[in-house]
């Protein structure tokens, strides 16, 4: 069973949610401020966090901020404004996806669903015999470990960040769209998608790049999109 933090400093958000959420047999843990959000997810198996933006004390940012420090699951960002800009700083500091107030509760299920689809996967080694290790000049990808090293040195991805990056290593030189790469990884309509890929693909070059403004990976076409250059 999948246990999930709920962060949120309204009470009766955090119940609703909780309600939704065990309906569908996932076990629920329930926090009211960043400072317990990061509390029991050091003293807990958490597998997915789902936290609001603003609240007292210690904000959802900051705390996302302080938990991909230490931790790599799922986040989803829960917030009251529906501006780009709110979402894509959430994304900027490293939540995997983000739902906005007021939230349809099946949109909310299969946001949780599918993020933690993409962590399982990420952690689940392959069952079929195929490559699952691909390098290019320094770069080097272990699919079936989940090891990623740029000139022999350990980098820390989110499950997004991964899925995106091993797209594009097992398809060197291919130029993808951000819509190709949203539908590709987040198996949803890419509604919208430009943006949200936009910050994984800048997260991922700031991990694996000498000079991001200068990548010897990570290329964009412009107009066209991004491709892995050979």
């Amino acid at each position: 069973m999948n246990r999930i933090l709920v962060c949120d400093d309204d009470k009766e958000i955090v119940e609703a949610i909780a309600i939704y959420l065990e309906q569908e047999g996932f076990e629920v843990r329930k926090a009211y401020d960043g400072r317990d959000a990061i509390r029991q997810m050091k003293e807990e198996k958490i597998d997915l966090l789902i936290i609001d933006v603003m609240m007292p004390l210690l904000d959802g940012i900051h705390a996302t901020l302080l938990i991909r420090e230490f931790s790599s699951v799922p986040i989803l960002v829960l917030s009251a404004k529906s501006e780009d800009a709110d979402k894509i700083l959430g994304l900027n500091v490293g939540a995997d996806d983000y739902i906005t107030k007021p939230f349809n509760p099946l949109e909310l299920i299969a946001r949780v669903k599918s993020a933690l689809r993409r962590y399982q996967k990420l952690g689940a080694a392959p069952v079929e015999e195929n490559k699952s290790e691909y390098v290019l000049r320094g770069l080097s990808i272990n699919d079936e470990t989940k090891e990623v090293t740029v000139d022999g040195e350990p980098v820390r991805l989110t499950p997004i960040e991964y899925q995106i990056l091993l797209l594009f290593m097992k398809n060197p030189g291919k130029v993808f769209s951000s819509e190709q790469i949203y539908e590709s990884i987040w198996n949803e309509d890419a509604y919208g998608a430009e943006n949200t890929v936009a910050v994984h693909i800048r997260h991922i070059r700031e991990k694996i790049e000498i000079n991001p403004r200068d990548p010897r990976y990570l290329k964009v076409v412009w107009g066209v999109g991004y491709k892995l250059e050979k």
